[in-house]
């Protein structure tokens, strides 16, 4: 069984990583992995390799940067060869960033099956670049494998076939358990000179939010704000960066804002930054997963989620992006006592491997396994 695996930015690497290594213990899969060098920085992309073990890549399409028509049009008229010379039984393509669109549309049409592994999530939001990504590689893929049960309803509202879509669990979750070992010996918290629960982690990178001046002044003041009652460290992606240095540079500089500036992290180091926070502020969706199976209470600085389990079973909130609200937020969770939470179904550490399950069963001709039946 050939099966193509396409990774392209950083959120796909934590996605792969388990799949890659549960494809790695059947020895009837041959597995060929492609990067598209969506992201290529080393701290975006090396580290993060080297951190979840995941194989050197076996073809590297080294698109790079550019808006989103460039990367997908480069994506696919670099993949299109490769999959016609590796001609495999299927392409698996995760979560939601342009290589994936691109991936799963160049593989449909040369007539190979398509997996979408984070399928059905939806922010109903189509000024987002990722919710039309999203939206479309569901569309054509043929085996939809869903985190939560909004997924579920999103697809067949949609009018996919039920017997595409299957409940899996959450693939971000094998990788946050799997490096659990690792993550919980780090010394990072120690090396920053912070106290264990007693600081809050920042994160921003979305157009929304750091490409206008006036909205990222907005944030940057409400981090000010709340690091003057909690210590905020804030790893800073290198596209927020920039946009960074283009406000004001005073209120953008590390004493102005109340927040701590720090290069990128690798995952491992990021992971134990988090799992020992009392409070995360972020625009990313990966981030309120992790935060909901760590049980650390997230503020999600956007308007909308595509992931509303970790608002209804989890610890994350929608704040928005007003300075005032953000602000009023963090407050009540820092004056709240954290309470115990269950995770949601299924995000138990072996997503990956209900989800190789089911494709070896459909390569073999077999029957597919029953969606909450735990693959040995």
């Amino acid at each position: 069984m050939r099966i193509v695996n396409i990774v392209g930015a950083r959120p796909n690497f934590m996605k792969m990583a388990p799949l890659l290594r549960e494809m790695r213990r059947h020895p009837e899969i041959t597995t060929t992995l492609v990067h598209t060098g969506q992201h290529y920085d080393d701290r975006m992309a090396g580290q993060f390799f080297r951190d979840l073990q995941i194989q050197q890549p076996d073809i590297s399409l080294e698109v790079g940067s550019g808006s989103h028509a460039f990367q997908t049009a480069e994506v696919m008229k670099r993949l299109e060869p490769v999959l016609t010379d590796v001609r495999p039984h299927v392409v698996v393509v995760v979560g939601d960033v342009n290589s994936t669109v691109a991936g799963a549309i160049t593989s449909v049409k040369l007539g190979i099956p398509v997996a979408h592994v984070e399928a059905g999530l939806r922010s109903f939001d189509r000024s987002m670049p990722e919710e039309i990504n999203r939206i479309l590689t569901d569309a054509i893929s043929d085996h939809l494998f869903v985190t939560e049960e909004s997924g579920r309803e999103n697809l067949l509202r949609e009018g996919v076939d039920a017997a595409k879509i299957h409940m899996v669990g959450n693939v971000m979750i094998d990788s946050l358990e799997q490096s659990r070992p690792v993550w919980e010996r780090s010394d990072v918290v120690e090396k920053l000179g912070l106290p264990r629960g007693g600081y809050g982690v920042v994160t921003l990178h979305r157009p929304s939010n750091v490409d206008d001046p006036a909205t990222l002044r907005g944030l940057v003041k409400a981090l000010g704000e709340i690091g003057r009652r909690l210590p905020l460290v804030f790893p800073v992606h290198p596209r927020t960066q920039s946009r960074l240095e283009a406000v004001d540079a005073e209120s953008a500089s590390a004493g102005g804002s109340g927040a701590r500036y720090i290069a990128p992290l690798g995952y491992l180091e990021f992971v134990g930054l988090m799992a020992s926070s009392r409070l995360v502020l972020t625009d990313s969706g990966g981030l309120q997963e992790e935060t909901t199976a760590l049980g650390i209470p997230c503020l999600t600085l956007r308007e909308h989620t595509e992931r509303p389990i970790t608002v209804t079973q989890g610890t994350n909130r929608i704040v928005g992006t007003s300075p005032d609200r953000i602000v009023e937020e963090a407050m009540a969770v820092l004056a709240a006592t954290q309470a115990a939470m269950a995770r949601p179904p299924l995000w138990d550490g072996h997503a990956a491997e209900r989800i190789v399950a089911i494709l070896r069963n459909t390569w073999r001709g077999g029957a597919t396994p029953t969606d909450r039946t735990h693959a040995s």
